[in-house]
């Protein structure tokens, strides 16, 4: 049962009894917390400060017992969450210590918040925090370990913690994970679930403690809860306790580096910039893993078999320097955003060859936002949201989406857009919605969708009117209409069918900057090859610019294609000769041994050249620019239609 596994649950009543007797002024005591977050499943419900009481004043008055009193937790111990702690502290401090003022003023004080967030935010730390400065008496319900099979014995075991927190309030009741044992009812097939809901709903409404009792949910799935939960008289208020922001994550750091011997180097500002999407418990790990780089590097100093003593010489010289947190870095990933795949791109410009003019468009469409928005806020202009990439395959639009997020050091997901299509009801938008929402958290961020017509087809095109992709496509309308300039979230969509897709995602607002990219002129081709080839050994036979030539009309794509050929032809040759020359040196133990220089030479790329092919038509490069060509009149007013009235010059718009 589990109310009964830290103790019997009689001798827990006979010291919850003794200790209601007691001074309640008295600060209360919370470090003996049963129902940690260990999940080993000790004393799986309730943290009761009444038996560390008793426990302590049964020492004969030892006053060691004291002393190594685990330290409190309180508000200096959480960071990150200043605008949310505010309004926490007012529903619920003001409550628990003030509770005349509510009387006075003739409303009624709340019964309940709910913290709703990622995991690993801080939510259950607040709630400690909450109860350790107010002095109340802190009980934990950890959701999945209050369930029973025995009929009637979990509504049993919620009705007892109630019951605990009437007799000695001003107290906390802290459920943990409430949307495991509170789930909507419609959507529950088990029975107890039900039952839990029910019972629950009425402990609330009977609560008559007058704000003495306060209760505290948390979930990372609020949509899952009860709906009756959720209306007022019972979780008065839904408080987001969110990703931290830049300054968020910096409050972080400096608490869990308080305590760390920190080398000179170390820049948490600059950490706390890097560290996008990064929750209070990635940071905490990120502070270990830094800490134990730098023992890393000293175990060989380390004598194992004497544990008394340690070099203090070596101790004296260990600090957690800069290197050890980049260490850190590479190794560790947000947790919130594990399971999709966000990266900060290494593609840099010089990767992609030509499109200078497109390079130009996307730095002061995404960088400039990033890098310098008080500029935008200095001219009164909100940034663009969304750029739609449109030209035949092959031509790097790919490359330019991670290019441009590695150039503003944003986070980078990639979605294909057959990605986001299941057969569920509903899934396809909630797919939508959750990527939307891991963007927001890992912001700075480029959300890229490849494929795009996949799921945003023009509505009146298909037959069946209300499909998964018009659902999706709506979905993401609402998304983009969502997005706020403050969360830095840019969308790039890449498509070879610009025809298709649907007029409202292209209209200003949501993918207004609509950029064609062509098939690589020569000085392009040019690049192409450098990039290609800039870190492959290339004879200088090869003429870059004769092969630029060459292939005219062949995308970026066919070019890589090429120097992977090329490349193959010249490892084939290489190994070749390297058989012939162990044979030879078999043969004729005397032999000199001659090493060859590796390189690609022209004869290579000639013999490439011979099985090289081009994937765009002449056709549909002419649809292409006829669709280019189209657009940009659709789009203009033209050179002579638009003139400010008196002066004779032409404005733009």
């Amino acid at each position: 049962m589990a109310l009964q596994s830290a103790l019997p649950f009689e001798m827990y009543n006979q010291f919850a009894d003794q200790s209601s007797n007691s001074n309640k002024a008295t600060k209360r005591d919370f470090s003996n917390v049963h129902g940690s977050d260990d999940g080993d499943g000790i004393g799986d419900a309730i943290l009761v400060n009444a038996m560390k009481r008793i426990k302590l004043s049964s020492d004969n008055g030892d006053s060691s017992q004291m002393k190594t009193k685990k330290k409190e937790i309180g508000y200096e111990d959480v960071g990150g969450v200043r605008k949310q702690m505010a309004q926490i502290r007012e529903l619920v401090e003001l409550p628990l210590k003030q509770p005349k003022l509510f009387k006075f003023i003739g409303v009624k004080p709340p019964k309940g918040i709910l913290l709703y967030g990622p995991p690993g935010s801080g939510k259950t730390l607040i709630a400690r925090a909450l109860a350790n400065e107010t002095g109340a008496l802190f009980l934990c319900i950890n959701g999945p370990e209050i369930m029973s099979k025995m009929a009637g014995e979990s509504e049993s075991n919620l009705r007892k913690v109630f019951e605990e927190a009437e007799k000695n309030a001003p107290s906390i009741v802290f459920i943990d994970e409430i949307d495991s044992i509170a789930p909507k009812r419609e959507k529950s097939n088990g029975e107890v679930e039900r039952r839990i809901v029910s019972q629950l709903l009425t402990l609330m409404d009977g609560m008559k403690s007058k704000g003495r009792v306060i209760v505290i949910g948390a979930t990372n799935r609020p949509n899952s809860i009860d709906p009756a939960l959720r209306r007022c008289g019972r979780f008065d208020r839904e408080i987001d306790i969110g990703v931290p922001d830049e300054a968020g994550r910096l409050e972080v750091l400096r608490i869990h580096t308080k305590n760390m011997k920190l080398g000179e180097d170390v820049e948490l500002e600059k950490i706390a910039k890097e560290t996008h999407g990064y929750v209070g418990a990635d940071l905490a790990a990120l502070c270990t893993e830094a800490a134990l780089q730098c023992i890393r590097e000293n175990l060989d100093e380390i004598d194992w078999e004497d544990q008394e003593t340690l070099d203090a010489a070596m101790l004296g010289s260990m600090k957690v320097g800069n290197e050890h947190f980049r260490i850190a870095l590479r190794a560790s990933n947000p947790s919130a955003l594990r399971e999709t795949a966000v990266e900060v791109p290494n593609v840099t410009w010089d990767a992609i060859g030509g499109l200078e003019k497109v390079k130009r468009e996307l730095q002061e469409t995404v960088q400039y936002p990033v890098e310098r928005p008080e500029k935008f806020d200095k001219y009164g202009m909100s940034p663009s949201k969304g750029v739609l990439f449109y030209g035949p395959p092959g031509c790097g639009k790919t490359l330019l989406a991670k290019a441009i997020a590695n150039e503003c050091q944003a986070n980078f997901i990639s979605i294909k857009g057959p990605e986001l299509l299941t057969s569920g009801f509903g899934e396809s938008e909630a797919n939508v919605r959750e990527i939307f929402d891991k963007a927001r958290g890992s912001a700075p961020c480029v959300l890229f969708f490849d494929e795009l017509d996949s799921i945003a087809t023009q509505r009146s095109s298909n037959a069946g009117g209300g499909g998964a992709a018009d659902r999706v496509l709506n979905q993401l309308l609402t998304e983009m209409d969502g997005l706020s300039a403050k969360k830095t979230v840019f969308v790039i969509g890449a498509t070879n069918r610009p025809d298709i897709i649907d007029p409202a995602l292209l209209r200003p607002g949501r993918l207004d900057q609509l950029i064609y990219i062509p098939l690589p002129d020569e000085e392009s081709r040019c690049e192409i090859f450098k990039a290609c080839l800039r870190k492959s050994p290339v004879s200088k036979d090869v003429n870059i610019r004769a092969l630029a030539k060459n292939t005219r009309g062949f995308s970026g794509a066919d070019i890589t294609e090429i120097c992977q050929r090329a490349c193959k032809y010249a490892i084939r040759e290489n190994i070749g000769n390297d058989i012939k020359r162990e044979m030879s040196k078999s043969e004729n133990c005397e032999a000199m041994e001659e090493d060859e220089v590796a390189e690609i030479t022209a004869a290579h790329f000639v013999e490439s050249m011979k099985y090289a092919r081009r994937s765009v038509g002449d056709s549909d490069i002419r649809k292409y620019k006829a669709y280019a060509q189209t657009l940009r009149q659709s789009r203009g007013f033209g050179t002579d239609q638009f003139k400010i009235a008196g002066s004779g010059s032409h404005a733009a718009v």
